[in-house]
């Protein structure tokens, strides 16, 4: 399957944070054609393995690369008496960007709907110049109360309705490619290992509930226990309004973040690394928490060395994210060129200070 393809029915598809079970299949149909084994932990993580070549199998290196498939989304918190529904967020969403867009809730069955407020036309001068509160929105299905309580309990949750489209060139816009899109570089990652001899055994992460706790890279961390962790992750995509210091290029490759989260030895090779196969990268900085499924690696067990690659996009947690797929292509083969220049022979050396 083309990495694209592949993508597309990531981004496509439902899967908010502690709902990401409807991605499994596609994520597990996509790993086993190139991974050795594949599973899905307690917490709904999908874990897969490609072993490595060398002989010490049991005392072997163990890299583990994880990128969240969760995205943000809406919970149905009331139904009003007109059948209209009350809801609120699940993960950080700016309610600018939600009204008047087409949703879908996910009762007993998928349930089109409308996000709508009071028309600009009935408001009052003070709120004309205010920006409407998502407690002020509601969802709006077309039943009446009686058949909307048939088919939507409390709880439930609600996802945008937007498929991928492409613009020009190789960029695409659409829901959730924080972070299908790093899922999609361990899936580019995982076919050019297949033409690269490497002695690590790899574990590709798909995390659960990072938008929210996390929660899926510290259980899988645990359990795994890797010698090294990597995160593939998303990065802030300059636009003209945002500093040049704060952001990174479309189609430039991943931005290889410095900061405390981040093992400065392990980060040193990976730029080497970078520049030996002439991959294009960026810099970028994070000097307290990166927010991601890296720190939450880096502080699980005894501490686990870590990096973390991130993808430019642009418009982050919005519907219409919007990135360049050659990034993908090339975090995906600095992953592999990376992972194949790691031994037994040389990892001690990596990790001291």
């Amino acid at each position: 399957m083309e990495t694209k393809v592949f993508l597309e029915l990531l981004s496509n598809g439902k899967g908010i944070s502690g709902y990401e079970y409807p991605l499994q299949s596609t994520i597990i149909s996509a790993f086993e054609e190139h991974l050795d084994d594949v599973s899905v932990d307690k917490l709904g993580n999908v874990i897969g393995v490609k072993k490595g070549t060398y002989k010490d199998k049991e005392n072997n290196i163990k890299i583990m690369l994880a990128a969240h498939m969760d995205e943000i989304g809406l919970m149905v918190k009331d139904i009003e008496e007109n059948g209209f529904i009350r809801f609120t967020n699940i993960g950080g969403i700016d309610p600018r960007t939600i009204l008047g867009q087409e949703v879908i809730v996910h009762g007993v069955e998928d349930l089109f709907g409308v996000i709508g407020s009071k028309p600009p036309h009935l408001q009052d001068a003070s709120e004309q110049n205010k920006a409407i509160k998502m407690e002020d929105m509601t969802i709006d299905i077309g039943y009446p109360k009686e058949k909307v309580e048939e088919l939507v309990s409390i709880g439930d949750p609600i996802t945008i309705r937007r498929n991928v489209k492409d613009l020009l060139g190789k960029r695409i816009a659409g829901k959730a490619l924080d972070d299908r899109a790093g899922v999609a570089a361990l899936y580019e990652c995982m076919k050019e290992l297949e033409k690269i001899h490497h002695e690590a055994d790899i574990y590709f992460v798909t995390t659960v509930q990072e938008e929210v706790s996390m929660a899926g890279a510290l259980v899988s961390s645990y359990s795994i226990n890797p010698d090294i962790g990597i995160a593939i992750d998303v990065g802030f995509g300059a636009t003209p309004e945002l500093p040049k210091s704060s952001t990174i290029e479309l189609g430039k490759g991943p931005g290889i973040t410095l900061g405390g989260n981040i093992h400065p030895n392990l980060r040193k090779k990976l730029v080497s690394i970078a520049k030996e196969y002439n991959i294009p990268n960026q810099v970028e900085i994070s000097p307290g928490p990166t927010g991601t499924d890296a720190r939450a690696m880096q502080i699980t067990r005894d501490g686990i060395p870590s990096l973390l690659l991130s993808i430019p996009l642009r418009y982050m947690h919005t519907s219409v994210e919007l990135l360049d797929m050659d990034d993908i292509c090339n975090t995906g083969k600095l992953l592999a060129f990376f992972i194949a220049s790691i031994s037994n022979e040389n990892l001690e050396g990596l990790l001291c200070y």
